[in-house]
């Protein structure tokens, strides 16, 4: 049989788990490690505006659009850290740019301004304006190249509440959509699955769904409940996600745009979303906040699978095409990029699995390791563990406080006056619910002499109405005061532990019985307001 000592872990108070929140590493899903993996670092742009917008080219390299003031700055996908591109920043705003968005195949670029223009430009080395579509009166907020195979369109919308399907070669509007929204129009996404589709959203909390095909009717609308600041068609076409206020929605478009979920993980507004894969499988929804985090929304399993905090007010939010790279825009011009490192693929191994290598005899020249030496017993100790190897660890050395020595040795007493002269109330609670436990604490008590007996009762003076540990306490207390009666009257020491005692639970009560009078006052008035 084996022996209960050689087993012993450290005590702890039952009271303890409802203020520490338990959180291990080691549990972490693999969704979460891969987020992690992410290096992060700061993009080196020498920015010092709010980063409004920010866009990945749909095309290798990838590179990347971030719309600051009054200039659109462009970096390269190739460099390692998305260093600038030579003819960046796109700079030929009069004003304010926003809402840049590359064309299906990455030669241009198109993007609006507070003036009401919307230029497109060539992205090679003149990085000249080749068009300048003049339609709105107001600023210009969305600009959105179709997302499929279609380089001759775009659309654009306003604070005007105009949106536009434009002829970007002759700089003509195609379709027009006056008042498609009864105020400003903040956020536009292109259709995944058709050219001619766009869904609009407005701050007059109303998200709608266009088809340049049709009519100048909105082929679907439904209400967001808040400033819509985002808009983002999912992958399939058919679930479209709204950004306003503190939350995220979910709608199906092909069930006449019905609410599937709402996501109110943020404790501020909402400014952006993107879509990001995991291990460059299934899709994630990302979506930034002024509260400062990133989330990353599961929508097949409607779940938060990671979330991350930035230090400040976040407005745009990117991610890469090739799955690498992962960008956040801030408030004070500061873009924070997460780099995930390529998987190095063995080359040696030819593309074969490590189970068909075959050993090989080692090269000539190199000693060889025999059972006499003594590096042979140590080979292989830093090759780290496959995924399919099975790993044995070794138990970990438990570190044992001094009370908690003491119970592994029986040594009741000494343990309790251990834990009483370290002062931690939640160490002194866990010792005397283990001596509970054993039926020894009634004991303990008996056997204290005076000296130690003042200090458990200056210790139940200070802890004995503390909600955490009053119903345990304040039977023990009790229960002293009945042993050592006759000791406690012997010196003025302890009869002023008594005193303090019996004033701190009268105080105690007194306010109990003010908060069941306050209780009874406003009960009534719940009761009213309820109705």
């Amino acid at each position: 049989m084996a022996d209960p000592s050689k087993s012993f872990f450290p005590v702890e108070s039952s009271s303890s788990h409802l203020h520490k929140p338990s959180r291990n590493p080691k549990t972490l899903t693999p969704e979460s490690k891969f987020w992690r993996s992410f290096k992060s670092s700061t993009v080196a742009s020498g920015l010092h505006l709010p980063v409004t917008f920010l866009e990945f080219s749909p095309v290798p390299p990838f590179d990347l659009a971030a719309a600051v003031s009054a200039s659109v700055h462009l970096f390269s996908g190739d460099s390692p850290d998305l260093s600038p591109k030579p003819f960046s920043p796109l700079s030929s705003f009069s004003d304010v740019a926003y809402s840049p968005s590359f064309r299906c195949d990455g030669s241009l670029l198109a993007a609006g301004g507070e003036s009401g223009i919307v230029q497109v430009f060539r992205l090679d080395k003149s990085a000249a304006a080749l068009r300048r579509l003049r339609s709105h009166s107001r600023p210009v907020h969305v600009v959105r190249y179709p997302r499929i195979a279609d380089k001759l369109h775009l659309f654009s919308g306003g604070d005007d509440t105009l949106l536009n399907y434009w002829d970007v070669p002759s700089e003509t509007v195609v379709v027009s959509f006056p008042a498609a929204h009864r105020d400003y129009i903040r956020a536009g996404s292109a259709s995944p699955i058709s050219p001619d589709v766009i869904a609009t959203g407005s701050y007059d909390h109303s998200v709608k769904l266009w088809d340049v095909r049709v009519d100048k009717n909105p082929t679907l609308a439904f209400n967001h409940g808040a400033p819509v600041e985002s808009t983002l068609f999912l992958p399939s076409g058919g679930l479209i996600a709204t950004a306003g206020g503190n939350c995220v929605k979910i709608w199906d478009l092909i069930g006449g745009g019905r609410l599937i979920h709402s996501i109110e993980s943020h404790n501020k507004t909402v400014t952006a979303l993107s879509l990001g894969k995991v291990g460059g499988g299934d899709s994630r929804l990302l979506s930034v906040s002024i509260d400062g985090y990133m989330k990353v929304f599961d929508f097949a399993a409607f779940k938060i699978t990671h979330s991350m905090r930035y230090p400040s007010q976040l407005l745009s939010v990117g991610f890469s095409p090739s799955g690498l790279i992962r960008v956040v825009g801030t408030s004070n011009g500061v873009i924070y990029m997460g780099k995930k490192k390529k998987k190095v693929e063995e080359e040696d191994l030819g593309g074969k699995s490590s189970s068909e290598i075959k050993w090989s005899a080692p090269e000539p020249g190199k000693k060889v390791l025999r059972p006499t030496n003594y590096r042979y017993f140590h080979r292989g100790q830093n090759e780290k563990p496959g995924e399919s190897d099975f790993l044995v660890k070794r138990p970990r050395k438990v570190k044992l406080a001094e009370h908690d020595k003491l119970l592994k040795k029986f040594m009741h007493k000494d343990a309790l006056i251990a834990a009483l002269n370290k002062k931690n109330p939640n160490s002194i609670v866990a010792v005397m619910e283990e001596l509970v436990a054993r039926r020894k604490l009634i004991r303990c008590v008996e056997n204290l002499d005076k000296d130690e007996l003042e200090v458990l009762l200056g210790f139940l003076h200070r802890f004995a109405t503390m909600p955490r540990y009053a119903r345990f306490l304040m039977g023990l207390a009790r229960k002293v005061l009945e042993m050592r009666a006759e000791d406690i009257q012997s010196t003025n020491e302890l009869r002023d532990h008594v005193r303090n005692l019996k004033r701190m639970i009268a105080e105690e009560i007194q306010i109990q019985h003010s908060l069941r009078e306050i209780q009874g006052m406003i009960s009534p008035l719940l009761v009213i307001a309820g109705r």
